[in-house]
């Protein structure tokens, strides 16, 4: 392939620096970069993404440091894979050695990215039983259960801004806005 290296790098947070991937992709030559601060659960919200599997034309390749951060699940690399297969442009992931232009690359690829859905689904399970277990020992409240919306509503009628509400019933101010909102 002799187009356009295409960088792609993603953050899960804007709190997280971007710029060691950033230095990583021009240093393998990318010259046009996408940067998205957002989950990699899902391709939705990830505008950049979106623009860079737009922007890409056939003999171009898309460049990330790792698989995880163009996708955290097999269904969503193989969607990608496939979008970029049928523009022809191919996928190279520089700290994995994968390059899907190769048969041996396409195998790569497929199997590191089973490996990271495997891995998040474990740190989901570990998470779960953290909580199960906090929760037996009386460690975890988590968020209340139910919000008592007559007493939200109450409160913003006396006065209360959904700033106060939200501290004095222990809840997000989405709540508060989600209790007002329902008659």
């Amino acid at each position: 392939m002799t187009g356009t290296i295409v960088g792609y790098a993603r953050v899960s947070s804007v709190g997280q620096n971007e710029e060691a991937q950033i230095g990583i992709l021009k240093k393998n030559d990318a010259t046009k970069l996408f940067i998205d601060k957002a989950s990699g659960k899902s391709r939705n919200k990830r505008p950049r993404l979106a623009e860079a599997l737009e922007w890409v034309r056939e003999g171009d390749v898309l460049m990330v440091t790792r698989l995880d951060r163009l996708a955290r699940s097999v269904k969503d690399l193989h969607d990608i894979a496939q979008e970029l297969d049928r523009k022809n442009v191919g996928l190279k992931v520089t700290e994995q050695s994968i390059d899907t232009t190769t048969p041996q690359g396409r195998l790569m690829f497929t199997m590191l990215g089973a490996i990271a859905e495997f891995e998040t689904d474990l740190r989901k399970e570990r998470q779960e039983e953290g909580i199960a277990l906090a929760k037996a020992e009386g460690r975890f409240n988590g968020r209340p259960v139910t919000i008592d919306h007559q007493a939200v509503r109450k409160a913003f009628d006396e006065g209360m801004k959904p700033a106060q509400i939200a501290k004095e019933f222990g809840i997000a101010r989405s709540s508060v806005y989600r209790a007002l909102a329902e008659k």
